[in-house]
């Protein structure tokens, strides 16, 4: 998954050892994993050459990392103009969230 911190979510991940974002659209600190369980343990944090965009290892608890219920939210690709679903679900949305 791709997702963007701020220095809260920076700061709470390297206190707690668990993935934290900021949700721009909601101005919000999330724990990942927060609703449904599925909570992502930092392993490794590598950082680029510019110290502006970091990487998260984690181990992913739960199935999948994606609201959807696929493992990953990268689970389409481009083909001929369209998007092509790679994989199958792992879990159920509705089930997890009480929606889709």
């Amino acid at each position: 998954m791709l997702a963007y911190i701020n220095r809260l979510a920076w700061e709470k991940t390297l206190e707690t050892g668990k993935a934290h974002f900021w949700s721009r659209s909601r101005s919000k600190l999330w724990l990942k994993g927060e609703s449904s369980g599925h909570i992502q343990i930092i392993h490794d944090i590598l950082v680029d050459c510019d110290e502006d965009t970091v990487v998260f290892k984690v181990e992913q608890l739960g199935n999948a990392a994606c609201h959807t219920g696929h493992r990953s939210c990268f689970y389409r690709k481009v083909e001929n103009d369209k998007f092509i679903v790679q994989g199958e679900k792992v879990f159920d949305p509705e089930q997890v969230y009480g929606k889709t």
